[in-house]
């Protein structure tokens, strides 16, 4: 039986799902920060135990087609701006000002370069030339520069500079400060979104590069043939070596709008909010009549790139975010104490509040079903935590500062998607990831939508939306002013690129799809060409029973309402339910690896393909 491994790993835990056919396996395992490869590993593993009944890594691996990954490990490494210094030079002294042009971007470049640029000047001869970029390139580095990127005013001036390099540095010196060159990263009619490509590029790709040859490497241990894929912010996915870490920044999200979009046609949404809920990020994008909001040239931070993207927000607020006191206000992020320590109740060593360790203490977690009782939470030490960082600050209980924190971290997550709401009555929130169920219905509430919808594979939602993908290449060239014998010409290049990309990708060109646009941008025409080799996807069942029947509970939980009340509610297991259950809030909702809090005044249903739907009554 051949299956479809896909991995969405997080900054807190790592979510694996293998299919085949109409059949899924899921699992979550903490990740591992020090080596990525191992959590995939870890969690591969746990998937062999439930298919086989024992550990069986070797047997899965054999058995699997393609094993397809996604990471916000670059999400995160911006958000928190963990990175490598970036060094630039360029011969255009007014290049700094153009990439400054926004607070955004003026805020990305004080992070990222900062004063180490360099302006080589345009004139004089070869010999001044190399003899000027060696002393800069020696200042940057002495600066701190660990990347460059060389944004020369023509494609020309910056093959003359890479000749200089080449012949002054000998290759394992570049080697170990990676230089990019901007006019050979992307194509684009802007130079301001194709050198900001290159440099967020280069501040990504260490984060990437480590985990995924250390992969790569460990597969080939196993003897495993097919390569592994990476998942990109595209919807389409290619090996390794045909990837650039830019289209993996927020690759994880637009696996979550995939799927969104299989919930929106199965359920006939029309509008249908995502909700990706992680340890670090809150990812939110729209899906509209079946269709992913996407940007033709995608941005990073408020920062046009040169590369098409889905249109999502990743705002620093999830799971392991770090609540905290500052000018007498409560803060939520967007530093995260990730998996490692992870949050106080881990128990390994974590200092810092966050919102698992409210909900601990709220009630809505319990300590040993929580990650399906793999992981007992401790009380003790997320009381000690938010009295410390929290109660005594504010000089408050600590009743009243669980309040004011899930009120605040609600308000927060509100305000990561209010402002996309066009029609609440037509919206829905898809509600996933490890915490978005959990305070779903809180958030929307205030936002002013009134359902929310959580698929019963939430906890692994985004791993799941992978399997829609198929593996494909994309192409572009300027094409403007050029005769119909140059078109030709150019779609003869373009073509032989993909029958060789394609063959690398284990395919080939006769089996794949082409298609081919000339799309208008800046008064330029610009020829494209999508080459898509197809892999088998699911299909998600909608719809929910006419015949209604009580939801069975498993028992009930004391969860803490206000300061100074509590109350004893409800809580349903979700796969104990057939199709048609319903229950009135307030209550607690068990699923695979997530908690689902239903506040007073909503009512749950459960679909027919066993998805929780949820529906404010006010």
């Amino acid at each position: 039986m051949e299956r479809l491994i896909n991995i969405d790993n997080g900054g807190t835990l790592t979510d694996i799902v293998v299919g085949s056919g109409a059949d899924f396996t899921f699992t979550k395992t903490l990740t591992t920060p020090a080596d990525l490869s191992q959590c995939l590993f870890d969690g591969i593993t746990k998937a062999s135990t439930q298919l086989f009944g024992e550990p069986n890594l070797a047997k899965l691996l054999h058995s699997t087609r393609h094993i397809r990954y996604s990471s916000t490990q670059g999400t995160n490494a911006l958000v928190e701006r963990k990175g490598p210094l970036i060094g630039l030079i360029t011969d255009n002294p007014r290049l700094v000002e153009e990439l400054r042009d926004s607070e955004e971007s003026a805020s990305l470049f004080d992070d990222f370069v900062g004063e180490r640029v360099a302006v080589v000047a345009e004139e004089g001869t070869e010999d001044d030339l190399r003899s000027n970029l060696v002393a800069e390139i020696n200042r940057l580095t002495t600066a701190g520069a660990e990347r460059l990127i060389v944004a020369a005013a023509t494609l020309e001036r910056e093959q003359l500079y890479k000749r200089a390099m080449l012949k002054n540095f000998p290759r394992h010196l570049l080697g170990s400060v990676p230089i990019l060159f901007s006019w050979e990263f992307a194509t684009d009619t802007s130079r301001p979104r194709q050198i900001w490509s290159g440099i967020i590029n280069s501040f990504l790709h260490p984060t990437v590069e480590r985990f995924l040859y250390s992969a790569e490497h460990r597969l080939r241990a196993h003897k495993v043939k097919n390569p592994l894929l990476i998942y990109r912010n595209d919807g389409a996915s290619s090996r390794v070596a045909k990837s650039v870490a830019l289209k993996t920044y927020s690759s994880g999200p637009r696996g979550g709008l995939e799927g969104t979009r299989a919930l929106a046609e199965a359920y006939g949404l029309q509008n249908v909010l995502m909700i990706d809920v992680g340890g670090t990020t809150t990812d939110v994008g729209a899906v509209h009549n079946s269709t992913i909001a996407t940007d033709r040239r995608g941005s990073v931070k408020g920062v046009a790139i040169s590369y098409e993207m889905s249109n999502v927000r990743s705002t620093g607020v999830g799971g392991s975010s770090i609540i905290a006191v500052k000018d007498g206000e409560i803060t939520v992020g967007p530093e995260s104490v990730g998996a490692a320590p992870g949050p106080a109740c881990f128990g390994f060593g974590g200092t810092q509040a966050t919102i698992t360790d409210v909900n601990l203490l709220l009630g809505v977690l319990d300590p040993q079903t929580y990650l399906n009782g793999e992981m007992a939470l401790d009380a003790e030490r997320s009381r000690a935590v938010i009295t410390k960082t929290i109660a005594e600050p504010l000089g408050i209980g600590l009743n009243e500062a669980l309040i004011a924190m899930e009120e605040t971290y609600s308000a927060r997550m509100a305000g990561a998607f209010g402002d996309l709401v066009d029609d609440a009555e037509t919206t829905t929130v898809a509600a996933f990831g490890g915490g978005g169920p959990m305070s779903a219905c809180s958030a929307a509430r205030i936002a002013g939508i009134r359902h929310v919808l959580v698929p019963r594979l939430a906890a692994v939602f985004s791993a799941f939306g992978i399997s829609f993908s198929d593996i494909a290449q994309t192409y572009e060239t300027n094409i403007t002013g050029k005769s119909v014998e140059q078109v030709d010409e150019a779609k003869r290049a373009m073509e032989a690129n993909a029958s060789r990309d394609m063959f690398q990708e284990g395919h080939d060109l006769s089996d794949c799809q082409l298609e081919w646009n000339v799309i208008t941008e800046d008064g330029e025409e610009i020829l494209s060409l999508k080459a898509t080799y197809a892999l088998p996807h699911p299909t998600i069942e909608g719809g929910s029973p006419d015949r209604k029947s009580a939801a069975v509970s498993a028992g009930t939980r004391d969860v803490r309402s206000s300061a100074t009340t509590g109350e004893t509610i409800a809580v349903y297991q979700l796969d104990d339910q057939v199709p048609g259950a319903t229950a009135q809030g307030p209550a607690i909702v068990e699923g695979p690896f997530f908690t689902a809090r239903v506040p007073r005044g909503w009512t749950l249903d459960i679909s027919a393909a066993g998805d929780l739907q949820l529906t404010d009554a006010k």
